[in-house]
């Protein structure tokens, strides 16, 4: 009796099928090649019918020859660091496209030489923020950071706020970022309470700029002082301001979080700020301010390595002339349509015999902004183990755990994606 191992397809001829082919030509062969070869181990082992190698490849595949996965999130924070801060608009991901072959990133047409770097992308920062003289653009707000302390004040005294000292995400420490530079730290004040005296008396002959920091993820309340830009105004030496969160411009729902165009109104040298924040763009550090600061900066060897590439450009640029980010809409979603969205899809989920409700809840900006401000929102109520559920299934949902109970907000999920959180939960349920 012929062993039935013997009837498992070769390799060549299940990487021939059509289906097959057309997979590898969008995923890669070798990545293929790996599945046919997974397949045909079951069936020689039993585990699956020979004539099932070629359909157990297309199962083994995935969507995308990239392990990165696209997840709903139904946390209630706007800008969800694990979840990789701001979703971009259609604009910018369209222009990611665009710029994801050859591009003029670097060339004048008209010429055919060699052009400014992102000029168009600077043209439209500008625009966005009349008040800067020049911008430059890096890799993340920290780079920024880094960038000025070394090219400012490399050897040098920076001023800095006792209670401007933060720390962010994953133990990453300020004062240990600008002492890396090789500039040293002159700290001033206490933790709560600074007075302009401070900056005078620190400021002298050995000091590279005074430095202000949004504490922006946490807020200090009670008997506390601090010091305006606006105060510091000639005060010798230049004032960098780096108000973290990357708003352009004053927010009405977020009235007390500091904006690129108040800060350089006050006085401001130059102004520090992230792209992936509130202004709902690709990771980016953003310089604003006075031409010749900015020009120091741009000239100095280590921009090179923190230069963006051109698709952090294109998105950029998309991001600034196009129209209202995902960020910006969800920030102006008001809690009456999203308690009418989570009673919608509650509705839904009870008509299929899961446990469901809608309740109101409150939102948060996440990422580093706006810390205290909370925004009127509306959840759905799940069994707990759906969120353990949720997040495994075929399309992740992030929710959280409150009492327990799984939550999931509607503030970060666009309307229009309320029919795929739809079919998530009924998939796990």
């Amino acid at each position: 009796m012929a062993d039935p191992r013997q009837r498992v397809p070769g390799t060549d001829r299940v990487l021939a099928h059509p289906e097959v082919a057309a997979a590898a030509d969008r995923l890669g062969h070798r990545l293929v090649k790996q599945a046919v070869h997974t397949a045909q181990r079951r069936a020689r082992d039993g585990e699956i019918p020979t004539s099932e190698v070629v359909a157990e490849t297309l199962a083994a595949l995935p969507d995308s020859a990239s392990s990165s996965r696209p997840v709903l999130n139904a946390t209630g924070v706007l800008l969800h660091t694990n979840l990789g801060r701001a979703p971009l608009s259609r604009a910018a991901v369209d222009a990611l496209g665009r710029a994801a072959g050859t591009t003029d990133v670097e060339l004048d047409l008209s010429t055919g030489r060699r052009g400014p770097r992102g000029a168009a992308t600077l043209a439209a920062l500008l625009s966005a923020v009349p008040r800067a003289e020049a911008a430059h653009v890096v890799n993340n707000g920290a780079a920024a950071l880094a960038l000025a302390a070394t090219a400012l004040a490399q050897g040098r005294e920076i001023v800095l706020a006792r209670g401007e000292m933060v720390e962010i995400g994953d133990g990453f420490r300020l004062p240990e970022l600008l002492t890396a530079t090789g500039a040293r730290l002159r700290e001033i004040g206490t933790t709560n309470r600074v007075r302009l005296d401070d900056y005078r008396a620190a400021v002298g002959a050995d000091t590279g700029f005074v430095l202000k920091v949004h504490p922006s993820n946490f807020v200090i309340s009670g008997f506390t002082s601090a010091v305006p830009v606006a105060a510091l105004r000639g005060i010798g030496v230049p004032v960098v301001v780096d108000i973290g969160s990357g708003l352009l411009h004053r927010h009405p729902v977020l009235p007390d979080e500091p904006d690129a165009t108040s800060a350089l109104a006050d006085g401001a040298d130059l102004v520090l700020a992230s792209g992936d924040k509130l202004l709902g763009g690709p990771q980016a550090g953003l310089l604003l301010g006075r031409a010749e600061i900015v020009q120091q900066l741009r000239h100095h060897p280590l921009a090179r390595a923190l230069r963006v590439d051109k698709l952090t450009l294109a998105a950029l640029e998309a991001t600034l002339r196009g129209p209202r980010t995902p960020v910006e809409q969800a920030l102006r979603r008001d809690q009456r349509s999203l308690l009418l969205r989570a009673e919608r899809l509650a509705e839904a989920f009870r008509a299929a015999g899961i446990p469901a409700s809608a309740e109101r809840s409150e939102a948060t900006v996440g990422g580093g902004g706006a810390p205290g401000v909370t925004l009127p929102s509306a959840a759905v109520v799940l069994p707990e183990r759906f969120a353990d559920l949720l997040r495994g299934g075929a399309t992740p949902v992030l929710g959280c755990v409150a009492h327990d109970r799984c939550l999931l907000d509607l503030a970060a999920v666009p309307p229009e994606d309320d029919d795929e959180l739809r079919r998530a939960v009924l998939a796990v349920a």
